[in-house]
């Protein structure tokens, strides 16, 4: 008897130093920004890739909303989860770490930016688990969030999105930017459909994880006139004048040699314009 309880002794003493201890919260205290890197860690980022928010063109409705919301959470009141859906090089990504840099600026210290990776969202309920009762606030993020066919991943995100039993943490918000306005290609919904005994619910439960965030801000494509406004604000910024009836002219022509028109062209326009002019730009971009 002796023999076999020091057995199991040993097996569990084994079983315990293989075992990992259990993670504490989250330290926020290093940095402002940060890489969540499952299974728990997270990487410090000293300072974050963003424009200045008053450089963002075209995009003023979302832009006081997102600030506001996210002014409230800050300051410690009620705020809505955020879905930044639409075109693409409209400034989502953009927006966030400018409102993030914004809030920062106003209240130092006061919220933390944690970007985690599409292919790390299973693990976002281990974060947010991470999070509770952290003494800082943090601001969750993941761009460009959507979810493909047989990928179950979005049924976790939409549990962590209402909370759970435990509730969603008070000290923690989730923004996310996608081109789909419900993260989900319309094929995907229409087969769950076509298959299931219940079609119509079917599709409520791929539809209803849009649902679940507060704010929902469209992005669309924009016109010559708005272009020509970011491209304007970017030179301008930057210190590059060619004369305004050239730097239309050429914004033009490289705008009709991609096909489109957004933020992220007129960027580029104005990073190209930079170097032609032997200038520097910021590295950052929309």
């Amino acid at each position: 008897m002796d023999t076999q309880l020091n057995l199991l002794r040993r097996i569990a003493d084994a079983l315990d130093r293989l075992a990992p201890p259990p993670c504490g919260p989250l330290d926020l205290g290093a940095a402002d920004a940060f890489l969540w890197q499952p299974p728990g860690g997270m990487l410090a980022v000293p300072q974050v890739a963003h424009v200045p928010l008053a450089m963002l063109r075209g995009i003023d409705h979302a832009r006081q909303i997102l600030l506001e919301n996210t002014r409230q959470f800050a300051a410690g009141r009620p705020a809505n989860n955020a879905m930044l859906w639409g075109a693409r090089g409209m400034g989502k990504s953009s927006l966030v770490k400018a409102v993030h840099a914004a809030v920062l600026d106003e209240r130092p210290r006061s919220l933390a930016l944690i970007e985690i990776f599409r292919s790390d969202i299973a693990s976002l309920p281990d974060l947010l688990a991470r999070l509770r009762g952290a003494p800082r606030r943090a601001l969750v993020f993941c761009d460009d969030l959507s979810f493909e066919r047989e990928d179950a991943d979005y049924k976790a995100l939409k549990s962590v999105l209402d909370g759970g039993i435990a509730g969603r943490p008070a000290n923690v918000l989730f923004y996310a930017t996608s081109n789909r306005r419900h993260l989900m290609p319309r094929d995907m919904i229409d087969n769950e459909a076509a298959t299931a005994i219940s079609p119509g619910e079917a599709t409520e439960e791929k539809v209803s994880l849009s649902d679940r965030f507060g704010l929902w801000l469209g992005f669309h494509g924009c016109d010559q006139a708005t272009y020509l406004a970011m491209v304007q604000g970017y030179a301008s910024a930057y210190g590059l004048d060619s004369g305004a009836a050239q730097l239309r002219a050429e914004a033009i022509e490289w705008a009709a040699t991609r096909g489109a028109r957004s933020g992220r062209v007129a960027w580029q326009f104005v990073q190209d314009l930079a170097g032609r002019s032997g200038m520097g730009a910021a590295s950052t971009g929309v």
